[in-house]
């Protein structure tokens, strides 16, 4: 069992893939801090996301949510819920290779769709109603590639959450046991 993590534990994949509630429960199993990526992204804008995305734009919201993983990354040890498109971006991406293990939560669309339907806080899904699948669909197809290199894949399904939880840890341990490295003391 995984012990004294000693870098980040970045969860990526798009909305609705779990990553804030399989990375708090990842959190308190790993005696981690969690820290959700939209919340910092809503701190440091003074915004909600939906917000931020109205007044300034895709294009600015990106840039902010960019600084904002850049800080992050930078941080102590924790478990780490990004964004649902920031490790799209590419510098992201590489300050995460640097200092985080990455780990993508993998849904396919009927998932993400049970999961997202009549949620109004995503930004992203904002007036996507009738056509939600076909957007998530579109998703998969753009941002499916850029997740694939994360260092971890584990795919959720509609299971309990603590399931999901245990998969990732076992998937972290597994990780660490064949790359040689000692993430445990």
């Amino acid at each position: 069992m995984i012990k004294n993590i000693n870098k980040i534990i970045l969860l990526v994949g798009l909305m609705g893939s779990g990553k804030t509630s399989v990375g708090k429960r990842l959190a308190q199993k790993l005696n981690l801090p969690f820290v959700d990526g939209d919340r910092e992204v809503e701190k440091a804008a003074g915004l909600s996301l939906v917000d931020v995305l109205k007044c300034f734009g895709a294009e600015e919201y990106r840039a902010g949510e960019m600084r904002v993983m850049k800080r992050l990354l930078q941080g102590e040890p924790c478990v780490l819920a990004s964004g649902g498109g920031s490790f799209v971006a590419g510098p992201t991406r590489e300050m995460a290779k640097a200092h985080a293990l990455t780990v993508w939560l993998k849904a396919d669309v009927n998932t993400l769709y049970h999961r997202t339907a009549g949620r109004k806080h995503r930004p992203f899904l904002m007036g996507a109603d009738s056509r939600l699948k076909e957007r998530l669909e579109n998703y998969i197809k753009e941002e499916y590639p850029y997740y694939s290199e994360a260092d971890i894949v584990v795919e959720t399904k509609d299971e309990r959450v603590e399931n999901t939880v245990n998969r990732v840890i076992k998937a972290i341990d597994d990780f660490y046991k064949s790359e040689g490295q000692n993430a445990a003391q």
